[in-house]
């Protein structure tokens, strides 16, 4: 999906960071939470959409570089062709119906339950309709892999994943929670999705009036966003951190299991994976590593190149690609 801001070009604004271990800014564990943001639209008028990465001070969590949720609402998508570089795009649907064309030659229909996971490389383009000529209801998470150094060249691919693993999350109280693992490994359980760096991404749930524990490797980094419903998150048993759908907790590296738990039943997406091997550069619908990289394929874009390909059954119409900014466009490190 392409960035529905007003202006790309415009740096992501600070979001309210809550510090809940005393040394934050030196790596190891923590539990930091940071607020989602209401995201200026541009050329898909009337939709909802939170932004909960990148953050300021946060702009990756493994190579989790990008998280927008919009939804829920009832609306009319109508995304025209756009182009990515240097990225997967991971749609992980809650309701609604939405036709998924690209420039590699898939014609889908994305929904609830199944995977779809489209690889860029070196260029792809692709558009998204939602089915039907009204408004639907429509709540999905659109996310964003930055990919190595090893395949961020490569040819562009599609994926679709109907048949995701699950497994049972042990309870400390009440009933056992459950995982849907979408990309990556959680607890020796994989995806069949395809990977390019060590990585997860989960849909969890908690029973009403369970505790459960998710399992984590303390060589990776992991950040919980609320799906629905409240939890409380508890990484050390002394303290306990709410979450709801309006945040991301993030949690650092240097812990083995977190426990949590909901009065009322909760929904969350584990974010997680090995820190990744590089800073980015991200602007529009590019990640790269340099601001010529990123004016380069925007020249392409606009130039009409062979580089992005044509969408399956569209003619000229396509999104064109803002200005860049005056400033040179540098990039995103850490600040905690």
């Amino acid at each position: 999906m392409t960035r529905l801001d007003a202006d790309a070009s415009v740096a992501e604004a600070e979001a309210p960071l809550r510090h809940h271990e005393p040394d934050a800014a030196t790596g190891g564990p923590r539990a930091l939470l940071l607020e989602s943001r209401e995201v200026p639209l541009g050329g898909v008028r009337a939709m909802h959409v939170r932004r909960s990465l990148p953050q300021r001070d946060l702009p990756l969590v493994g190579a989790w570089c990008f998280l927008d949720r919009f939804g829920p609402q009832t609306t009319r998508m109508r995304v025209e062709p756009h182009p990515h570089i240097g990225l997967q795009t991971v749609t992980w649907p809650f309701a609604g119906d939405v036709r998924h064309r690209d420039s590699v030659g898939s014609d889908v229909v994305v929904r609830r339950g199944a995977l779809n996971l489209m690889t860029s490389g070196e260029g792809i383009a692709h558009s998204e309709y939602s089915v039907g000529e009204g408004p639907i209801p429509l709540d999905a998470l659109q996310l964003w892999v930055a990919l190595p150094e090893s395949r961020r060249h490569g040819a562009p691919d599609f994926e679709r994943h109907e048949d995701l693993p699950e497994l049972t999350l042990d309870a400390l109280e009440g009933a056992a929670g459950s995982a849907i693992v979408v990309l990556g490994e959680l607890a020796g359980v994989r995806s069949p999705a395809t990977v390019h760096t060590p990585i997860v991404g989960a849909e969890v749930r908690v029973p009403a009036g369970s505790r459960v524990r998710i399992p984590l490797r303390p060589d990776w980094e992991y950040a919980l966003v609320g799906i629905d419903g409240v939890a409380d998150a508890a990484a050390e048993a002394s303290a306990t951190t709410p979450l709801d759908d309006s945040h991301l907790l993030y949690f650092g590296t240097g812990r083995d299991v977190i426990e949590v738990s909901s009065a009322t039943g909760a929904t969350m997406f584990v974010l997680g994976g090995e820190p990744f091997e590089d800073d980015v550069v991200m602007w529009w619908n590019f990640v790269g590593r340099s601001h010529e990289e990123i004016a380069e394929a925007r020249e392409a874009w606009e130039a009409g190149s062979a580089r992005f390909g044509r969408v399956v059954d569209h003619g000229d119409e396509r999104i064109p690609a803002p200005p860049l900014p005056a400033v040179r466009l540098t990039r995103r490190r850490r600040r905690v």
